[in-house]
């Protein structure tokens, strides 16, 4: 019997109670560490408020926190993610090792879930490694997603216009400045992670330092280049193309078109008499690209643009962990052909009719010269153009050249910046593969997310929690990755020894190479031809 059936058939034990500000807590024994799931931080956004900044909830005078809140309302995505039509789910989680003696104040790590800003729950991911063998406390969010948390409409205040989401991630921070000492945790060492959609919150969170000033103290983004430029809300509100803007689309879908008076209070009211479902469909059918849906900038939440926080300076001042998997891309590629349209041809016509427009933009005078670069003559197949597009795409803040150009630019604000680069070839596939029946005929390699089984065992982006266990050499990586993260949280710089260490990033080869027993500093910048990339896309 594997680890995850031995994992479920486990006794789950009362735990202690823990009183919070709004009422106590009993949570549960359950892999070793003390869990308390399903929190509430905040009050329903429902009704009157819908769209509106997140409030205290109701207090209590004891609840149940053995099992995890709903996930915010989403649309399943790729066959592979659950839905929901919650909008009662602002609650949070928190594991604590079981042998934290009386008084000790342990370093807390916050993660914020990825999805797109669509999809995603802290209800996937079990913090017991990183709890137990890290000895941190460890705290997960949900937050509002797509139309409910990141989308601007004229009707919406002004303030947090389309970036509720990030406001909701706030929120939960101050209850952990509130709260967490009755777990365990240091309310003064406090690291924020994330991933995909959670590191490209962060990254809005380390440019708006007035607004999160004192809430954290670290920060590690995976696989989220900052300096991705993202639209303003009065881009958002107006449109960046020739189609309506999405909040239009929406409004129009479900009824509430008002193009005379788009920002009155019938408007507003209209948009939140629609349920859950109108809603999601209509963001459904609005949706286009990889991210239709994301933070704006140019509001009091986000008050300026990545470029603009480091030509002034205005970043927290925070140590930081940055970096993301080998072969990131080669997962969306493999989505296309797996999915409708089922794009499956990489010759050169269908290079330059589908696959370079979808990743490098319409600038068509760039495509032979890339095309040349990463070797016409050999061929093209999934494996190379998903890795290309992982080296960079100008149109997908998810590529390693980004990565360093972030590190680059936040290097002279900032106290430290440790790079990394995951590279297990053999790292485990959420939903898609050979053993899953939906082969895309190309070596998946280090995908985007895979990182995510060596810090949260047995992820399968479900609510049941069986992805597989990984290998043996693919373990013993996790548990060196654990404790390069914990050390980062304990002391703002992954010390770990026995094991290799981990320089500072300074250019050249100071990137961290996480591979099963080729843990290393390299050169990235080569590897993933930046040179090259720079030219193409100054």
């Amino acid at each position: 019997m594997g680890f995850t059936a031995l994992a479920a058939c486990a006794a789950v034990d009362s735990g202690p109670t823990v009183a919070t500000e709004y009422g106590a807590v009993q949570g549960a024994v359950r892999h070793g560490v003390r869990e308390f799931r399903g929190i509430p931080f905040a009050a329903a956004p429902v009704g009157a408020l819908r769209w509106v900044m997140p409030q205290p909830p109701q207090a209590w005078t004891e609840r149940s926190a053995v099992n995890f809140g709903p996930s915010c309302a989403q649309q399943k995505r790729f066959d592979l993610t659950q839905e929901s039509n919650a909008e009662d789910c602002l609650s949070l989680n928190v594991s604590a090792p079981l042998d934290a003696r009386p008084g000790e104040k342990l370093p807390v790590f916050f993660w914020i879930h990825g999805g797109a800003f669509v999809g995603g729950s802290s209800s996937l991911y079990r913090l017991d490694k990183l709890a137990r063998e890290g000895r941190m406390v460890v705290v997960s969010a949900n937050y509002r997603l797509g139309v409910f948390g990141f989308m601007p409409h004229p009707a919406f205040d002004a303030a947090s216009n389309g970036t509720l989401g990030l406001e909701d991630q706030r929120f939960a921070l101050s209850w952990v400045q509130r709260n967490i000492a009755a777990f365990g945790g240091d309310v003064g060492n406090v690291t924020i992670a994330g991933e995909s959609a959670g590191a490209g919150s962060i990254c809005q969170h380390l440019i708006s330092p007035e607004r999160v000033s004192g809430l954290f103290h670290k920060a590690i983004v995976i696989s989220g280049g900052c300096l991705q430029a993202m639209p303003t809300v009065q881009q958002a509100l107006t449109g960046l193309d020739a189609e309506p803007p999405t909040w239009k689309k929406v409004a129009r879908s479900v009824g509430c078109d008002t193009d005379t008076a788009p920002a009155s209070a019938a408007a507003l009211e209209c948009m939140r008499s629609k349920s859950v479902d109108e809603l999601l469909t209509a963001q459904g059918a609005a949706s286009h690209g990889i991210m239709a849906f994301g933070p704006s900038t140019g509001n009091a939440t986000v008050p300026r643009s990545a470029a603009d926080a480091v030509a002034s300076g205005a970043l927290a001042r925070v140590p930081l962990m940055m970096g993301g998997a080998r072969d990131e891309l080669r997962l969306y590629v493999a989505y296309t052909t797996l999915f409708p349209p089922k794009e499956q041809r990489f010759d050169v016509d269908t290079l330059k009719k589908v696959w370079l427009p979808a990743f490098y933009g319409p600038k068509a005078s760039t495509y032979d010269a890339i095309i040349a670069e990463y070797g016409a003559a050999n061929g093209f197949d999934g494996a190379k153009m998903g890795s290309m597009a992982s080296d960079f795409s100008p149109l997908v803040g998810i590529n390693h050249c980004l990565y360093l150009k972030t590190a680059q630019a936040f290097s002279p604000w900032v106290p430290a910046i440790y790079q990394f680069e995951f590279a297990d070839p053999n790292a485990p596939v959420l939903g898609i593969g050979i053993a899953k029946g939906m082969d895309p005929g190309f070596a998946l390699g280090a995908v985007h997310s895979s990182e995510l089984n060596y810090l949260f065992p047995n992820l399968s982006n479900t609510a049941a929690i069986d992805g597989p266990d990984l290998s043996l050499a693919s373990q013993q990586l996790a548990d060196h990755m654990v404790l390069y993260w914990s050390g980062f949280a304990r002391t703002g710089s992954p010390e770990a020894a026995p094991l290799p260490a981990w320089p500072r990033y300074s250019g050249g080869a100071t990137v961290q190479q996480l591979a099963p027993g080729d843990i290393r500093p390299y050169d990235a910048y080569a590897q993933h031809r930046c040179a090259f990339w720079s030219r193409m896309y100054p």
